[in-house]
């Protein structure tokens, strides 16, 4: 399949992220959202508190799943108050679903 331009459409190869979100972010249900999000999208990973009171989230999938997580990610759930989330590249792995830890 191709698109508009007559490039290759779902070729490119998966891609992991892990984001860290600051805010108003734990005790606010932002993990099982982001859960909900993420297999909406199609993206596996996880999501976990940091004792810091950062979530920190690591998104698997294709580039554009997980820019729509990351999308998300920056408004959270309605009584979280995102600050900032940050996203660095990481080697993909296959992971299986998504976790809440």
């Amino acid at each position: 399949m191709t698109d508009d331009l007559g490039a290759q459409v779902g070729d490119e190869p998966p891609i992991c992220r892990r984001c860290l979100v600051e805010g108003r972010v734990q005790g606010v249900y932002f993990r099982g959202a982001a859960r909900e999000q993420a297999l909406r999208f199609g993206v596996t990973g996880y999501a976990r508190n940091l004792p810091d009171g950062r979530v920190e989230v690591l998104a698997c999938g294709s580039a554009a799943a997980v820019a729509q997580l990351r999308d998300w990610l920056r408004a959270g759930p309605p009584m979280a108050r995102v600050s900032a989330v940050t996203c660095e590249p990481r080697e993909y792995r296959p992971w299986s679903g998504f976790s809440v830890d």
